[in-house]
């Protein structure tokens, strides 16, 4: 194809062999996890990995603290990425005019919509069902915020014979039913968090009986279900390194895609809530800069109402509300931080990635925050021109790719960006109406952390 067409990679760009893993090109060693016994003792490394043991599979744990640059993707994964990858790249045309752009500046995204579950949540969840399968679990805990990890999950988890429990942040719960329903048809099993099926929910509702849950509480719940269970395994969906390399099959289908459009991007742009979607488009394009091939800026964007990386402290926290993850380094806004119910709910996490967080502390990545109806404006846009209705998440990558093309246009340069469209907003339409009816608010750090009811 040339570079006169607008849609690469359904047919010429490989489904890429091996994941690229970021830690061995960090400018330092990523630090590792810290864990306490109940008297307050510090963990060893092997103590902290009987823990991490009782909730991952081997394979997994390996991935999780691995040196090595490539790993290999399994035949047997493979064979089912190929149900729907590579996924399409397209030039967003259509967008560009609606904007007015010059022929210098050129929108690209990268379509992850594509998938079963209609996210890039598969790209993880069927290695991870796949590893579990091989060490004999029968059943998966897992979390989910707006629903997307969680319908991941469900179906990796039917593909491969597994049961799933999935608990769902009860705002997303009440906002996005038919992600609920989507999870039982696929075979998950879904409860609101904070719930009373695990003594983590119960602590909470006993404090806040309105609680509308957050992704650390229903971690800490579904952590509870794994640990008291041997037959059963944890699941993350975002965050953890060995997340973040699955997903970078994204940037790498992307790069050889951005060569059949004779194009190679000045910033690549992706949402961040736990990072797992920035780090898939981002992290290549990084070891590809360290290459001399790119000098594209990384840009990651976040919600107003939960800052994560521009207004967190970069420190060690818990990954979960009840303490029963290891510590990570990481930018937190503190692991009992609860944020207003914004729509975006696969956004509100209170830490980011130990990996994406290094990479914006060491000036290798930037992070910019983004109001909520700013972003729902930029997705009807961006719908009614290129036709594709945007996850809430999704939104924030389009928003800031619309301002770096606005900001491109003003200076007079030419700028090719590369966002992530990392799902399609099918089942956020709720979220669609209550913009179009002129019913969502803004809501910053400060005023957001105690938000209940009137968050929705």
């Amino acid at each position: 194809m040339g570079s006169d067409k607008t849609r690469f990679g359904l047919d010429e760009t490989r489904i890429p062999e091996a994941w690229y893993n970021v830690a061995p090109d960090l400018k330092n060693p990523p630090a590792p996890p810290k864990a306490f016994a109940p008297d307050g003792t510090e963990l060893g490394p092997d103590q902290i990995g009987e823990r991490l043991a009782s909730l991952f599979p081997m394979e997994i744990l390996k991935q999780e603290m691995s040196a090595e640059r490539w790993i290999d993707i399994p035949g047997a994964v493979i064979d089912v990425y190929k149900t729907y990858r590579p996924s399409p790249l397209l030039r967003a045309r259509q967008l560009e005019k609606d904007l007015g752009l010059p022929e210098g500046v050129k929108i690209f995204y990268k379509y992850e919509g594509v998938s079963p579950a209609g996210s890039h949540k598969p790209n993880t969840a069927i290695p991870q069902a796949y590893y579990n399968k091989a060490e004999g679990i029968t059943k998966i805990a897992t979390e989910t915020g707006a629903g997307q990890w969680g319908s991941a999950m469900s179906i990796a988890g039917a593909l491969y014979g597994i049961d799933v429990e999935v608990f769902m942040v009860g705002v997303s719960y009440d906002q996005k039913p038919y992600r609920r329903i989507l999870m039982e048809t696929y075979g998950g099993t879904v409860h609101k968090s904070p719930s009373n099926l695990t003594e983590s929910g119960r602590h909470v509702l006993a404090m806040d009986p309105d609680s509308t849950g957050s992704l650390g509480i229903a971690i800490s719940e579904a952590c509870e279900v794994a640990i008291k269970d041997p037959g059963t395994h944890y699941a993350l969906g975002s965050v953890l390194n060995h997340v973040c390399l699955h997903q970078t099959i994204i940037g790498l289908e992307a790069i050889e895609q951005m060569a059949l459009a004779n194009e190679e991007p000045d910033v690549v742009v992706a949402c961040v809530g736990g990072g797992s979607n920035f780090a898939g488009i981002a992290f290549p394009y990084y070891h590809r800069k360290l290459e001399g091939k790119s000098k594209a800026r990384l840009l990651a964007v976040e919600p107003k109402a939960c800052p994560t990386l521009t207004a967190g402290e970069y420190r060690y926290d818990l990954g979960d509300e009840a303490g029963m993850t290891p510590q990570m380094l990481m930018y937190t806004l503190g692991h009992d931080f609860v944020p207003a119910g914004i729509h975006a709910g696969g956004l509100r996490y209170h830490g980011d990635s130990p990996l994406v967080s290094q990479l914006v502390h060491e000036g290798e990545a930037e992070a910019v925050a983004v109001d909520q109806t700013a972003c729902f404006a930029a997705a009807v846009q961006f719908a009614r021109a290129e036709g594709i209705l945007p996850a809430p998440e999704s939104s924030h990558a389009i928003l800031a790719a619309i301002n770096e093309a606005k900001d491109a246009q003003a200076k007079g340069e030419d700028r090719t960006i590369l966002f992530n469209l990392s799902g399609h907003g099918h089942f956020d339409l709720a979220a669609y109406a209550a913009y179009n009816a002129g019913e969502l608010k803004d809501f910053d750090f400060a005023a957001g952390a105690t938000l209940c009811d009137d968050a929705l």
